[in-house]
């Protein structure tokens, strides 16, 4: 069960037996005072918004006390200016204690169910204890016979390692590839022939 009601310009939610912060009223402290302008409500049997279902639905309250809010910082500024201002803001305000909604039938109590007891859990039971074994009589004057350590097999023998060959082996030789003979004496004046025939057959020409 609650209700919207307006107060001072604002709208707030209002419930019975809690207290509501709102802007300041001249109204004393520890007096009472009637909320009229009621905006929505519900209760048990549903939501009302018309005005026929709010008319006479109001809510009954009671002053505790005025304050002042934290304060709030305001700072100012415009570069290239040199305009600094900071102030400090306290809003002024004043709580109110809902006492009653009239006109509004509340929501009914659900009968509460006992709740049952949770039986207690029974303790495991204990495992009986092992009995410790019995260890087999000594026999007297007889020692147990050494047993007989088996011979170690015989250690292989590590193969020779192939001797290293020798460093300074002999490098095969190279075949020296035969010199090329000089040209003979005829080849060089064959070829000296055709080149004077040429010389003359132009000279013949000029002529």
């Amino acid at each position: 069960m609650y209700a919207i009601a307006k107060i001072a310009g604002k709208q707030f939610r209002l419930e019975p037996k809690k207290n509501v912060k709102v802007p300041l009223l001249d109204v004393k402290e520890g007096s009472a005072y009637t909320i009229d302008d009621i905006l929505f409500a519900v209760d048990s049997r549903g939501a009302k918004i018309d005005d026929a279902a709010l008319k006479g639905i109001k809510a009954n309250a009671k002053v505790v006390l005025h304050g002042r809010d934290k304060k709030v910082i305001v700072f100012k500024k415009k570069r290239r200016q040199g305009f600094k201002v900071t102030k400090g803001h306290r809003q002024d305000f004043t709580l109110l204690e809902i006492e009653s909604l009239e006109g509004l039938i509340g929501e009914a109590k659900k009968a509460e169910t006992p709740k049952q007891e949770a039986k207690p859990k029974a303790k495991p039971k204990k495992k009986a204890a092992d009995k410790p074994k019995k260890k087999p009589a000594a026999t007297k004057g007889k020692k147990p016979a050494a047993k007989a350590k088996p011979k170690a097999a015989p250690k292989k023998k590590a193969k020779a390692k192939p001797k290293a060959e020798e460093k300074n082996a002999e490098k095969p030789v190279k075949e020296e590839k035969p010199a090329v003979a000089a040209a003979p004496e005829e080849a060089l004046q064959a070829e000296e022939k055709p080149e004077k025939e040429g010389v003359e057959k132009e000279k013949k020409e000029g002529e």
